[in-house]
């Protein structure tokens, strides 16, 4: 399941779950080997998979999705995560911080 970044990057609009995530112009980079590169719409991550971003909505190459409604994402996958300041927290008991350019999840 990817999600991170639709979430915690809204932390980046895509997917991705990881612990620590940096974004740096186009390219984001995760404490677990994870890397991509955003171009336009689509990200694209070093693990052949890819996500786009339309209005509310993120498509990952891996079929699962998110929609985003206010200060909540709803994922394909039935979880849910609110996001308040620069906290994000996920319904499976998750918490993301964005600091910077920086997020870190629990």
């Amino acid at each position: 399941m990817r999600f991170l970044f639709s979430v915690a990057l809204v932390f980046v609009a895509t997917a991705a779950q990881a612990d620590s995530c940096q974004q740096i112009g186009n390219f984001v980079s995760c404490d677990n080997g994870l890397s991509g590169q955003k171009i336009g719409n689509f990200t694209y991550w070093s693990d052949g998979t890819s996500s786009q971003r339309t209005e509310n909505f993120i498509y990952n190459s891996d079929g699962s999705s998110s929609q985003r409604i206010g200060n909540f994402n709803y994922y394909s996958d039935g979880t849910s995560s609110q996001t308040i300041g620069n906290f994000t927290y996920f319904s499976d008991g998750r918490t993301c911080q964005r600091i910077g350019n920086q997020t870190y999840c629990n």
